[in-house]
């Protein structure tokens, strides 16, 4: 496949403006009580629902003890709507994680010779990957690269919510939207760090390779449960080894056209000890898994997508509330690769991420569409004087873990 001219780059960093890092002084009111990651997005629908008039489908109540029913008020009437827009995007589409861990070591190509010991999809899957890397360059690259250095522009729109009452639908809210910018850090193995302002709000995130942590204005530091995993970013065609390394143990569930491009799909999924590993309280993990789409073609990654099923019980005292079930798809087209120091590196993508809810004994549900725009400006690999402290967690981190 022939690619475009490669201009010389230049490595110009740019560090973002600390913007909104202390606590959001919308947040103050509500005292020094804790949250999950979860309330933002439960509140936001209790939000949506007030809008259109109905109490019905509010029956989500919090997994959190330090919750109450203030908090569900201060959402809806101190917060501007704006405001719990851009949460949701970020939440979402800020700092997603792949499903499953990377696989540190590379695939075995002797092992591969047994084919009577690997099943018929996982070898079609094995020589998909080896295409995919011999079609970025990977393959015959003189020397690994020790770490990377991108930075690039974002969109994010909030679309329109769904909302069924169960014998009617309706559609609520306009695409508002929201531009920003992020620098992303990454050195091998397994190590990451990012920082993404959107809307004059900071999402900081990263990994030392032991441990994921995210920090957000509203929510503060903390770190994400279950087994180390990679960033959603850099599997979005920004460094085709990590993507490789995590379709490693991957089948081969046949072919699809994407647009006009002919397609393997590739799946990975986390097994049930790992979602398992990531439930807490009343919140349980079902499924998390990723389909990756890799033209016939060309070979490259031309689409990913992730979809995620979490169960949020009634808790033991409200005899009222009905169990909830929330899934999460990220579909993200990628595209517009270009060569860089030999590799290919994908520089435009698009994301549509779509959250339902719907309860166990209702015929009520909420869909919400939500989409991220993402180009890349700038790649450098080999950054001189990066190091693995670099990567560090912020002390409370730290503190917290041992």
């Amino acid at each position: 496949m022939g690619s475009k001219p490669r201009k010389k780059q230049v490595w110009c960093p740019q560090p973002l403006t600390p913007l909104m890092e202390g606590p959001d002084p919308e947040m103050q009111e509500e005292g020094s009580k804790k949250e999950s990651s979860w309330e933002v997005i439960r509140e936001w629908f209790r939000a949506q629902k007030g809008f259109q008039g109905s109490s019905n489908i509010n029956s989500v109540s919090s997994s959190s003890s330090s919750t109450s029913s203030s908090t569900s008020s201060s959402y809806g009437c101190n917060i501007p709507a704006k405001r719990q827009d851009l949460r949701l995007l970020l939440g979402v589409l800020g700092c997603p994680l792949a499903p499953i861990p990377q696989v540190n070591h590379p695939i075995d190509h002797h092992h591969l010779l047994h084919l009577k010991d690997i099943p018929f999809e996982t070898s079609i899957a094995h020589y998909i990957i080896q295409q995919y890397l011999a079609a970025t360059g990977c393959l015959k690259q003189q020397k690994c690269n020790k770490n990377m250095y991108a930075s690039g522009i974002v969109k994010m729109i909030c679309c329109e919510t769904e909302v069924s009452t169960g014998r009617n639908v309706k559609s609520l809210g306009t695409r508002s939207g929201e531009s920003g910018c992020f620098v992303l850090w990454q050195m091998t193995p397994g190590m990451w760090s990012l920082e993404l302002v959107v809307g004059g709000n900071k999402v900081v995130a990263g990994s030392d390779g032991k441990t994921v942590w995210r920090h957000t204005p509203w929510l503060g530091t903390h770190p994400a449960k279950g087994p180390q995993r990679p960033l959603r970013r850099l599997i979005q065609g920004l460094d085709p080894k990590s993507t490789a390394s995590l379709f490693a143990k991957a089948q081969c569930l046949g072919e699809k056209r994407i647009g006009d491009d002919n397609c393997f799909v590739l799946k990975v999924s986390a097994d049930r000890a790992a979602v398992m590993e990531r439930s807490e309280g009343h919140t349980e993990v079902i499924r998390h898994a990723l389909y990756g789409y890799f033209c016939q073609k060309s070979g490259l990654l031309i689409y990913l997508e992730d979809s995620h099923l979490t169960r949020v019980e009634s808790p033991d005292n409200d005899t009222t509330a009905d169990t909830v079930y929330w899934e999460t798809t990220i579909g993200s087209s990628i595209g517009d690769y270009r060569d860089v120091d030999g590799v290919l590196i994908a520089h435009q993508g698009r994301s549509i991420a779509t959250i339902f809810r719907c309860s166990e004994l209702s015929m009520q549900y909420t869909r919400t569409r939500m989409e991220e725009l993402w180009s890349i400006d700038d790649v450098v690999f080999n950054v001189p004087g990066l190091s693995v402290d670099s990567f560090l967690p912020p002390a409370d981190i730290l503190d917290g873990v041992h």
